[in-house]
């Protein structure tokens, strides 16, 4: 008898004989140890590896084959493992508890401490991509995040937790296609989706810097007030506006590209974003797309701005 506790919940559990064993085949019989339980009024059967956890992929194969042979739910003890590495897990549809915070089992769903935590009321950058991109560059509908990987410039890893971020803000769902696989569907469409997401969207810029010249052969995206004369009927500033992201910033200064920089003013304002201008990957762009322009121009009161900001937000060709 063995005890497995989890976030304050608990399960007994029992070795399974030989006899029940029949149809392990060689290679599982050396690399689990089998246990049997019960959990809400489910029979699960229970895989212990002796040695380090199996990959995700590996642990979909072995769960689907002996579930066939035994007629049980199958659920994988694991050693602790990254956040991405769970969420692998949960995109193949792998029950599992890993140590005693974290757990995906028939009729409990107990990832991330249990979301104990109140889920995050603002999207992360990568979430916020993703949502911009699927409204203004090109519908993301129906997409897994192995479909997404090449479209935006983040790992597979940042992409499903991006996913999972914009699931918890209900802004999107994950739904099965075929037995492994789970595709994205948008709980709303175009303005109405950007109108629902309002509140959880964050302001792209993190910082402003300020200098009297940039020393580089480099064509950064021009932002701000200046983007948006570009995009609608106002009037360009006369400083030099410019956008970056931090290993940009960190190379400039390294080169000594920035002369007399503060963080006061300057002929030149660069903002420090917290990602990348969403476009179709590898595309250089010249100005800043237009949903995260008006996001960093939310705190700006000036009621020509307001106006303007308005106009670009209702003529936008949403590609949802």
């Amino acid at each position: 008898m063995k005890e497995l506790s989890f976030l304050g919940h608990s399960i007994s559990i029992c070795s399974l004989g030989k006899s029940e064993l029949r149809g392990i085949n060689v290679e599982e019989h050396i690399t689990y140890n089998f246990y049997v339980g019960e959990y809400r009024g489910i029979k699960l059967l229970f895989l212990e590896p002796k040695k380090r956890n199996p990959s995700p992929k590996t642990c979909a194969i072995t769960a689907d084959r002996i579930s066939k042979i035994k007629g049980l739910p199958v659920v994988f003890i694991l050693e602790s493992a990254p956040s991405y590495e769970r969420q692998r897990l949960m995109d193949k549809d792998v029950f599992f508890i890993m140590g005693n915070k974290f757990a995906n089992l028939p009729m409990l769903v107990a990832n991330e401490r249990m979301r104990t935590s109140k889920p995050t009321k603002k999207l992360t950058p990568v979430a916020q991509y993703i949502l911009l991109y699927h409204l203004q560059v090109e519908s993301l509908e129906g997409l897994s995040a192995k479909d997404i990987i090449n479209k935006i410039p983040y790992s597979y890893e940042s992409i499903t937790l991006g996913i999972t971020c914009l699931c918890d803000m209900e802004l999107c769902e994950k739904v099965a296609s075929g037995q492994k696989n789970k595709i994205i569907h948008f709980l709303d469409k175009g303005k109405n989706l950007w109108d629902k997401a309002k509140d959880c969207l964050i302001d792209p810029v993190d910082k402003n810097i300020f200098c009297d010249a940039l020393n580089s052969e480099i064509n950064f995206p021009k932002c701000s007030i200046n983007a948006l004369a570009h995009y609608t009927w106002l009037n360009p500033d006369e400083t030099v506006m410019i956008m970056m992201n931090k290993k940009e910033l960190q190379n400039l200064i390294r080169e000594n590209a920035l002369l007399g920089m503060n963080e006061f003013d300057g002929n030149v304002m660069i903002e420090i974003w917290k990602y990348p201008i969403v476009s179709l990957i590898n595309e250089k762009n010249e100005w800043v797309d237009k949903l995260s322009l008006a996001l960093s121009l939310k705190s700006d009161k000036d009621p020509r701005v307001e106006g303007e900001v308005e106009r670009l937000i209702n003529e936008i060709q949403w590609k949802d």
